[in-house]
């Protein structure tokens, strides 16, 4: 098996011209730009030969580069029962994140829909793995005792699409409303999803 080359010799030292490759790219990726190896390497005055060693390409840097938000919840251990209060505190954070990593997730949408490699298990983007998704679905949990007909899966989707970073790019790049105004949008509309399908699996009870 192949070492990682910054897993032998002087790992301190390594790890520090890492992270300083990191941190360049990060940098380039808040004012706008999709860094390549060459452009990070510059920045901190590393060779490109010797960047190649830890970014062999431009996939890999940006890979490294944007945060793995791997939270299973967004709702704390005194979240409420309520689903609509639920539902909006995922939500207002949700929003938080797209307005605080805006430049990575953008990077990661534009590899999502260039050439990025997908996983065997299930053909999703490497960078794409659903965990919005998971995050309306544990905010809608309370449904399942309260309106078990909901599909709270397909809820959670419908949420999900005018609710990522898909979204907030058209709202600020087309529609060209301020990024509050698209967090807004954003949880206005999830919340009038929410209250359809209640009113829609009420009536049906009714009748």
């Amino acid at each position: 098996m192949e070492v990682p080359y910054e897993s032998t010799g002087r790992i301190r030292q390594k790890q520090r011209t890492r992270d300083a490759l990191l941190d360049a790219a990060r940098a380039l990726l808040d004012s706008g730009h999709t860094p390549t190896v060459e452009q990070s390497a510059d920045a901190v005055g590393i060779s490109r030969t010797t960047a190649y060693r830890y970014f062999p390409n431009q996939r890999e840097l940006l890979l490294a580069a944007i945060p793995a938000i791997d939270r299973p919840s967004l709702l704390g251990q005194d979240a409420p029962d309520d689903v609509c209060a639920r539902l909006e505190m995922v939500m207002a954070e949700q929003t938080e994140i797209l307005r605080r990593w805006e430049p990575q997730l953008r990077a990661a949408l534009r590899l999502s829909l260039d050439r990025e490699p997908r996983t065997p298990r299930d053909g999703r983007p490497v960078l794409r793995q659903g965990r919005a998704i998971t995050w309306i679905e544990d905010a809608l949990a309370p449904l399942a005792e309260s309106h078990p007909h909901i599909d709270r899966r397909r809820l959670a989707v419908a949420i999900r699409a005018g609710s990522g970073i898909e979204a907030w790019v058209w709202m600020v790049d087309i529609a060209a409303v301020s990024r509050r105004e698209a967090a807004a949008l954003m949880r206005e509309s999830a919340q009038a999803l929410l209250a359809a399908a209640l009113a829609q699996t009420d009536a049906s009870v009714e009748t």
